[in-house]
């Protein structure tokens, strides 16, 4: 996020007999963070380069994507760890069926067999306007380098990159590793990448959040919930024992109580996934810090 500069401008008017000084003063508002989900899942298949390159000429600040971790230990990006039925060909060409997709587990393919599978083409039942095309899931590493060299290309300002560290205390050595492994995999390709400074790594499993923030408090952190619960934000913050970057909320859950508290904790607040341009008006009058949205072509509809 930007820093907030105080600008002092004088004008000064010099004539013959008077002087007058005119003095303003601005605060420019943290620009408005705009996240596409999963690159721009709405308009193109989901975490894939394609997709982020779309996002980036859409206009988003932040790339919002989710890793999970192959047999042999590299950090791609899914969304699950195995393969989801909704958006995959298998390497005979059928698609991949819902009662079969958890037996196709990522954490027990190496990455060279991940790559026989396909994410781009099989329609996607819930996102008609998505174009279809041949794409796998690709590794953190090569997203990173794409990002960077398409955004220098168009002369776009520096992206952030919120990602996702898929875990469960459910599924610990079956689907990924346990978190401190799952999280050191992870930093190693943002610190070979350079990006440290950039980077929010987001999550539902506060383990993840706990073990990042005891190793490298430097690196932002987001705060994932979804319903139901009955703790109050207070009591999450407790559980969770530090104050994240970021409150990050399903939006249906976001209230202007909530948005205050957060604030007077000095926790930005950024709720997904918001698909709708009038909910997107309102939130933001709420006064959250940003959005994430499938469609994040939405956001020029709402200044």
């Amino acid at each position: 996020m930007k820093p907030i500069f105080f600008f002092m401008s004088c004008i000064v008017l010099l004539s013959c007999s008077t002087t007058t000084v005119t003095n303003t003063s601005t605060t420019p508002a943290a620009e408005f963070d705009k996240e596409g989900h999963r690159g721009c899942r709405g308009l193109m298949p989901e975490n894939t380069i394609p997709g982020f390159k779309k996002a980036i000429d859409i206009g988003v600040n932040t790339l919002e994507m989710d890793v999970v971790i192959t047999k042999d230990k590299q950090v791609i990006l899914s969304h699950e760890p195995f393969f989801n039925h909704e958006i995959t060909t298998k390497p005979d060409g059928s698609f991949v069926e819902e009662n079969e997709e958890k037996t196709l587990n990522i954490f027990e393919m190496t990455y060279e067999e991940t790559q026989k599978f396909d994410v781009g083409l099989k329609p996607h039942p819930r996102f008609p306007k998505q174009q279809k095309m041949a794409a796998h899931k690709p590794k953190l590493a090569a997203v990173i380098d794409s990002a960077e060299a398409y955004a220098k290309a168009k002369s776009v300002a520096p992206l952030q990159y919120n990602i996702e560290t898929k875990t469960n205390p459910q599924t610990d050595g079956t689907y990924h590793p346990k978190p401190e492994e799952f999280v050191e995999l992870l930093v190693a390709v943002i610190k070979e990448k350079g990006i440290e400074d950039r980077v929010i790594i987001q999550s539902f499993d506060i383990r993840t959040l706990q073990y990042l923030h005891s190793k490298y408090p430097a690196i932002k952190t987001a705060y994932l919930f979804e319903p139901p619960s009955d703790k109050s934000l207070t009591d999450r913050l407790k559980d969770l024992g530090f104050t994240p970057t970021i409150y990050s909320p399903d939006f249906n859950t976001l209230t202007p109580e909530v948005v205050k508290e957060c604030k007077a904790a000095g926790i930005k607040v950024i709720p997904w996934t918001v698909n709708e341009a009038e909910k997107i008006k309102e939130l933001k009058q709420m006064g959250v810090d940003g959005i994430i949205s499938d469609y994040p072509d939405l956001f020029e509809q709402v200044k």
